[in-house]
C-alpha cells in the first residue's frame, strides 16, 4: 500500500480505542518498537499508556512491533548487558512460532499442522493470528512452561529451548502436514523450485549430495581422491603437482546430513531412499524469530504492503480463513493470550529436549568416529620426523602466527592443538605462543595462556579443526585450495615434509 494511503488508514483505524487497548494489553513487560513505515523507531522503547499509541501514530508510526521476551522494565535493556545481566532483568519468554509460506493456503495447512502437533503434546492454550501478509503466528504463553527443568531456569534458556521446541515441532508436525497435501501435490509443484534431495531418518532433514572421486594426473601420473558437493565444478579440477588434466577413475556418491554430520558411507540405514521435497520449505517454519530481541508484529498492527490488520483467530475460524476478513474496517476483537494452566507445556518441553539429547549424542558418536577415522589417518605420519627448524607452515597458520585483532581465544586454541600434534615441546610451545600473542593488537592475558597451555599438554593429542569448518572463517581466516585438499593443518604439514625429502 502507498505511503500516504497507509498513513491515512492508520490515523483512522488506532483512534479505535478498542485497538489502542488490545495492543496496549499484550504488550506490557514487552519491549515495544513503532514502525514507521520505511523503518523502525528508536530501541529499547515500551508503551507507559494507551494513549502513547495515538502519539506515535500521529508522529507517523504505521505499525508496531513486540518482543517474545517478557521483561521486568524492558527500557532497561541495552546492547551492552551480557548474557548473565539479560537474564537477570528477563521474567520469562513466549513461544512464537512463526509460518511464513509463499502460498497462503499451505501457509494454513502448515498452521493446521503445528496446532494439531501442539494438540498432541495436550497443550490448549494456543494463541492463533494472521501475520497480515502471507502467514500465521501461533503462541504458547510463558505460563504453560515450567519454571525448571533439570534444576535449570527456564526463562534463562532464551532461545536456546525456544529454537530446540520449533526444531521438535518442525518434525513432528510434518509428518502430519505430509498426510494433509492433496493428490496432484507434485504437479502443483512441478514448476517450483522445491528442494528435492534424500532425506536423514536421524533429523528428518534433506542431506547434501557428494561425490569421492578418485583422479589420475594425464601428465605426472599422479593420482588422488577428492570430496566433491553436488554443485562444484569438477571439470575445472587440475593436478596440483603439474596443473595438467585429471582424468577421473571412478566416481562414488553418498549423502551427508548438515545438521547430524551423518553419511550413508557411515551409515547407510539413516536415509531413506527415495527422493522427497524439502517440506521444510513449504511450511514456512521460521526458527530467525527466535533469536535475542528480535520483535514480530503486535496483534491487531496494520501491515504496511497488504494494509491487513494482524487480527486474532480460532482454530475453527482459521481453515476458511482469507486475507480479505483482515480488513481493518470490519475486525472484531479477541485474546491473542491466552489464559494458560501451570505447567501444561512441560510435556512439550521435555519431549523437545530429550529429542535434542538424542541428536545431540548421535552427531557426537558421528564426530568422535570421524575424529577416530581422522587420527587413524594421520597415525601412520608419526613416523616422518618433521624438521622444527625448516617448518613448512601452512598458509592459514602463518596469517594466524602474524597476530590477530578478532578471534584470539579460537585463535589460540588452533595453535596449541597444532604445536602438540606436531610434537613440540611444552617449552618449544610456550616459546611461540608467547611471540605470537606479542603480535596480537590487544595481548590475551598471561594467565589464560598458562591455563590452556597446562589442558593441552595434560591431555592426549588432538588435532586442530579440519579447514572445512567455519572455525576457520569465523576469525577471519580463509583456508586456500590447497589447504582445503589437505584437510588439516597438521596433515598439511607433514604431507609437505615427506614431499620434499622424496624430491631431496
Amino acid at each position: 500500500m502507498e505511503k500516504e494511503k497507509i498513513y491515512q488508514l492508520a490515523v483512522f483505524y488506532y483512534s479505535r480505542k478498542d485497538i489502542q487497548e488490545a495492543i496496549f494489553q499484550f504488550c506490557q513487560h514487552r519491549e515495544t518498537v513503532p514502525r514507521y513505515y520505511e523503518g523502525f523507531g528508536k530501541r529499547p522503547d515500551s508503551f507507559q499508556y494507551p494513549g502513547d499509541i495515538v502519539q506515535q501514530v500521529q508522529k507517523g508510526a504505521t505499525s508496531f512491533h513486540c518482543s517474545e521476551e517478557i521483561w521486568q522494565n524492558p527500557l532497561a535493556i541495552s546492547t551492552e548487558l551480557n548474557k548473565e545481566q539479560l537474564d537477570e532483568i528477563r521474567q520469562g519468554w513466549d513461544l512464537l512460532i512463526d509460518i511464513d509460506c509463499k502460498w497462503f493456503d499451505y501457509s494454513k495447512k502448515a498452521a493446521l499442522s503445528v496446532i494439531k502437533a501442539l494438540r498432541e503434546h495436550n497443550l490448549n492454550s494456543i494463541g492463533i493470528k494472521f501475520s497480515g501478509s502471507k502467514g500465521f503466528h501461533i503462541l504458547i504463553p510463558w505460563a504453560a512452561f515450567p519454571e525448571e527443568v533439570n534444576n535449570v531456569k527456564t526463562k534463562n534458556m532464551f532461545p536456546e529451548y525456544p529454537r530446540i521446541i520449533v526444531s521438535y515441532l518442525y518434525n513432528h508436525a510434518e509428518k502430519i502436514f505430509k498426510a494433509s497435501l492433496p493428490e496432484d501435490f507434485s504437479k502443483q509443484f512441478k514448476n517450483i523450485n522445491l528442494r528435492k534431495g534424500i532425506k536423514c531418518r536421524n533429523c528428518n532433514n534433506l542431506s547434501d549430495e557428494y561425490s569421492i572421486i578418485e583422479f589420475k594426473c594425464n601428465n605426472c601420473k599422479r593420482k588422488e581422491t577428492k570430496r566433491f558437493s553436488k554443485t562444484a565444478k569438477i571439470a575445472e579440477y587440475k593436478c596440483p603437482d603439474c596443473k595438467g588434466d585429471m582424468l577421473i577413475l571412478d566416481r562414488k556418491t553418498f549423502y551427508e546430513c548438515r545438521k547430524c554430520r551423518i553419511n550413508s558411507q557411515q551409515n547407510s540405514d539413516n536415509f531413506s531412499e527415495s527422493e522427497e521435497e524439502d517440506l521444510f520449505q513449504l511450511m514456512g517454519l521460521d526458527l530467525v524469530l527466535v533469536s535475542p530481541r528480535h520483535l514480530f508484529r503486535a496483534p491487531y498492527s496494520l501491515h504496511e504492503k497488504t494494509g491487513f490488520s494482524s487480527v486474532v483467530l480460532s482454530e475453527q475460524e482459521l481453515e476458511n480463513f482469507q486475507p480479505k476478513d483482515a480488513d481493518p474496517l470490519k475486525i472484531k476483537i479477541k485474546n491473542f493470550y491466552p489464559e494458560a494452566k501451570q505447567d501444561e507445556a512441560r510435556n512439550l518441553l521435555v519431549s523437545a529436549l530429550e529429542w535434542h539429547g538424542e541428536m545431540e549424542r548421535k552427531k557426537s558418536k558421528t564426530e568422535e568416529k570421524r575424529e577416530t577415522l581422522e587420527n587413524r589417518r594421520l597415525s601412520g605420519f608419526e613416523e616422518i620426523s618433521v624438521d622444527k627448524s625448516s617448518i613448512k607452515y601452512p598458509p592459514s597458520i602463518k596469517k594466524i602466527l602474524e597476530g590477530m585483532d578478532d578471534g584470539k581465544k579460537r585463535a589460540l586454541f588452533v595453535l596449541l592443538n597444532f604445536f602438540h600434534s606436531l610434537n613440540f615441546s611444552k617449552e618449544e610451545t610456550e616459546k611461540k605462543i608467547v611471540e605470537w600473542n606479542k603480535k596480537n593488537k590487544k595481548q590475551l592475558k598471561e594467565g589464560y595462556i598458562q591455563a590452556q597451555l597446562e589442558w593441552t599438554f595434560r591431555h592426549k593429542k588432538m588435532l586442530p579443526p579440519n579447514y572445512d569448518k567455519p572455525f576457520y572463517r569465523d576469525i577471519g581466516i580463509s583456508p586456500d585450495d590447497e589447504e582445503l585438499r589437505l584437510k588439516n593443518p597438521v596433515s598439511y604439514v607433514i604431507r609437505k615434509s615427506r614431499w620434499l625429502k622424496e624430491k631431496k
